[in-house]
């Protein structure tokens, strides 16, 4: 079987690229990149003799779809500007595949994905990701699921590449649209650092405030895990906290047009292009993933409460940057690998928590040193 990993030598997805190498048992495995001379390189630090590189522009819907029928599966690591155009050459061509993020509009093309009996999975990094078969795991020990909480700790830099800057800076736009809450049978929309409360992370991240979160598992676990209530909450690293926060009471969000020194912009996308060339948003003083997915619920009557956490090597083992990344990437190299090889027995375009088998996951997960940890509680009212 012949896998392409879309993005295959960028910041994150590189990692993805380098797991199918040491894990998986692909004929041959393609790193797919704009950029082909990282993309040698990359293949060239590896130095698995299945790896070949291609260069591909996701700008050009056509050759993705020409590109995309050489394969039996495709691996996404691309910014999420591009999950559209990647699901729908998937969908035309009738191949598998999944991506790291989400965007609404994939959802549309459920329908023609189970026609052409393949799965695209939207959403198979970290959160959403892991937290999709946290959820899972916890619901699927209940009959009754009232309330899901998801909780992040993403600590990174602000600007390690142009799309997780983009991402850092969208989920706290005073214009971002889908920073939602579920309750009561609706959605409700919040503003910027809304819901503040803080939860303490195992390992070095230790306790965070955290704040509502602009991210897909809130759309999804109604329908999906029949929840009651569902909510996001995450956060970054203090500093870019702050910085964020600075960002938004200073109007720098603002995409009305000014003119700078003769240059007509915005202050989003001055603040984007300047975070893009400084150093200092290149540097945080720890690099990890936290999750930690709290579902409550009823057992045989009885009130539970299920919380799951994550634990990952430190900075130290895994080398810095790569003490982010992996969180992201690895589950992404686990889902393509559950896909080609039959453990993912859905079709359409569906979120991770219905297509990925929890238990398969996590051991996949914890044969690369990501541990998915458990507790269960009953609890009751005093009356």
């Amino acid at each position: 079987m012949r896998v392409l990993s879309l993005g295959g030598a960028g910041a994150v997805c590189q990692h993805a690229t380098r797991d199918l190498a040491e894990f998986s048992d692909f004929d041959q495995i393609v790193i797919g990149d704009y950029n082909l001379a990282a993309a040698e390189k990359l293949a060239a630090e590896i130095g698995d003799p299945r790896l070949g590189v291609l260069k591909v522009d996701a700008n050009d819907f056509e050759s993705l779809v020409r590109i995309f029928k050489e394969f039996d599966v495709i691996l996404n690591g691309l910014p999420w500007k591009y999950d559209l155009a990647v699901t729908r050459a998937c969908v035309e061509v009738g191949v598998s595949g999944l991506d790291v993020s989400t965007v609404e509009s994939q959802w549309d093309y459920h329908a023609a994905a189970k026609q052409k009996d393949i799965v695209f999975i939207p959403g198979v990094g970290a959160t959403p990701g892991i937290t999709n078969a946290m959820a899972r795991r916890g619901a699927d020990q209940l009959d009754q699921v009232d309330e899901i909480q998801i909780n992040f700790a993403a600590f990174r830099c602000p600007a390690p590449a142009p799309g997780l800057l983009i991402t850092l800076l969208w989920e706290f736009h005073p214009q971002t649209e889908s920073r939602l809450y579920y309750k009561d049978g609706q959605f409700h929309r919040v503003g910027p650092f809304a819901g503040a409360r803080v939860v303490n992370f195992p390992g070095p991240i230790g306790e965070q405030e955290v704040y509502y979160i602009p991210h897909p598992e809130t759309r999804t676990m109604p329908n999906s895990l029949g929840a009651k209530a569902v909510s996001v909450h995450g956060c970054f690293p203090p500093h870019v906290i702050r910085l964020a926060k600075a960002m938004l009471e200073s109007g720098l969000y603002s995409q009305e047009p000014v003119t700078v020194k003769d240059i007509e912009t915005t202050p989003f996308e001055m603040m984007y292009e300047l975070l893009l060339q400084l150093p200092e948003s290149k540097q945080t003083p720890l690099w990890a993933y936290g999750l930690v997915v709290e579902v409550y619920g009823k057992h045989d009557g009885r009130d539970v409460k299920i919380r799951l956490w994550n634990r990952h090597p430190p900075q130290e083992e895994w080398g810095g940057p790569a003490a982010y990344y992996k969180n992201i990437a690895i589950p992404l190299s686990v889902g393509v690998q559950m896909i080609a090889g039959g453990d993912i027995k859905v079709k359409g375009v569906v979120p991770p928590e219905t297509a990925i088998d929890p238990g398969i996951f996590f051991a996949e997960l914890g044969r690369r040193g990501i541990e998915i940890h458990e507790r269960v509680e009953e609890y009751h009212v005093i009356k």
